[in-house]
């Protein structure tokens, strides 16, 4: 456990415990915080107070001590979040038919605003569209609490940039973007995240850090579309895509190498982008076409992976309907459990209603500590044997988690559909 003993103690809370705020609790712990982990799903947190982690980042051993010492408390009890000095809110922020829905953020502004004391400082992490901080997020922690934001309070934003799986970049050493309503609010948002991650970089204004967290998840969406589109061409023109972004890739300067997939996932590709799309479309009355195009083209990913196995099982005479067809990695990248939009589940969909047997393995997604994989749970879960791959009549590998005997996965299945590059042989197809 890592103490600063000159650090000055404060009461956190932190509202939510997913991906981004279990994380973010655990690490305020851990350097001498005392810390409230508020989370409305009671299963969830039935786990956390049991010392049971569902993020792979954050393992049961570094849950244990902060248990025992009560560094860290979970909790379902808005109560318990009386008193603070400093709250974060990492809620989802979810698109409901194509516009943000900010429900949560406004539900626990309006809990944390009940809370709310003078000299307090409230930080928003959760992804949204430039204003939400100083036009929704403020304005109802004023109504709940009676209080006015810079005057009584600090408020401020920063965006979360957490990457699950990620062995390099953890938390503490990813340079932490850090904004508030004015210099006060700044400086106490810097002075805070300061005791957690090893950089910190201010912007003049909570919008410019609202936009920062939308153009770099922006900027990844539309270069893998690029690559998803170049390389359903690709193999139309009967090219190599992936040679030649591997020979792109040895250029040192003006590339950036991504890669082709079977669609894209999490909360930051499916869904962020869109928010500034959003904005841009209410506010300006103007489409922002690369984002659009970037949907577009991600989106349909599922159905050209969908169409490339019905080619391939042609090429060998089989019909998808009757055929066995097994899935490897419901996640939606490599080495996480993260099935949020996970490309997985409409291409178990888009198969099941062609009559096929849809069956999956994945050693990260669990169905118990995973709820957001709720499409996937009919489909049928399967062990990676020697026996389960040549009883397949195609294999698929979505996810290329390391955890994956990938020689055995060659040596013994008939045909398979590769979207990651991760095998080679005379029965692979690459993306």
């Amino acid at each position: 456990m890592i103490r600063n003993p000159e650090l000055q103690q404060l009461r956190v809370v932190i509202v939510g415990q997913g991906y981004v705020g279990l994380p973010l609790a655990v690490r305020a712990a851990e350097v001498g915080h005392q810390v409230v982990g508020f989370d409305v799903d009671a299963q969830r947190v039935k786990r956390l107070v049991l010392g049971e982690s569902y993020v792979e980042d954050i393992p049961d051993s570094r849950l244990a001590p902060l248990l025992a010492s009560g560094a860290y408390r979970p909790t379902i009890d808005s109560s318990d979040c009386a008193s603070f000095d400093v709250a974060i809110v990492t809620v989802p922020t979810p698109l409901r038919d194509g516009a943000p829905d900010l429900s949560h953020v406004e539900d626990a502004a309006w809990m944390l605003g009940h809370h709310l004391e003078r000299g307090a400082t409230i930080v928003l992490e959760s992804t949204t569209y430039p204003g939400t901080t100083e036009e929704i997020f403020g304005p109802l922690l004023e109504r709940a609490s009676g209080l006015t934001a810079g005057r009584d309070f600090h408020l401020g934003y920063s965006p979360e940039r957490i990457d699950p799986g990620n062995p390099r970049w953890k938390l503490e050493n990813t340079p932490k973007v850090v904004s508030g309503i004015d210099t006060a609010s700044t400086d106490a948002v810097r002075r805070f995240y300061s005791s957690l991650v090893d950089t910190t970089v201010s912007v003049d204004s909570c919008k410019e850090a609202e936009l920062t967290k939308l153009l770099e998840n922006t900027f990844r969406h539309v270069n893998i579309a690029l690559a998803n589109e170049l390389a359903i061409f690709a193999h139309e023109l009967d090219i190599d895509v992936w040679a030649a972004i591997d020979a792109a890739s040895t250029k040192p300067f003006g590339f950036m190498r991504f890669t082709p997939g079977p669609g894209v996932g999490g909360h930051c590709l499916p869904i962020d982008p869109s928010y500034l799309s959003w904005r841009v479309q209410r506010s300006l009355g103007r489409n922002f076409r690369f984002v659009e195009l970037a949907n577009d083209v991600n989106s349909h990913m599922p159905d050209y992976v969908v169409r490339r196995l019905v080619d391939g099982l042609n090429r060998r005479k089989k019909s998808v309907n009757g055929s066995r067809i097994l899935l490897l990695g419901l996640a939606y990248k490599a080495n996480t459990g993260d099935a949020r939009e996970t490309p997985a589940a409409r291409i178990a969909e888009l198969l099941t209603g062609m009559g096929a047997q849809v069956l999956a393995a994945d050693p990260h997604v669990v169905d118990d500590a995973h709820p957001r994989a709720a499409d996937l749970e009919s489909v049928q879960r399967v062990d990676v044997t020697p026996e389960c791959l040549a009883a397949a009549d195609a294999v698929v590998l979505l996810a290329d988690h390391d955890a994956f005997d990938y020689p055995l996965i060659t040596a013994h299945a008939p045909y398979i559909l590769d979207c990651r590059r991760r095998l080679a042989g005379a029965q692979v197809d690459s993306l």
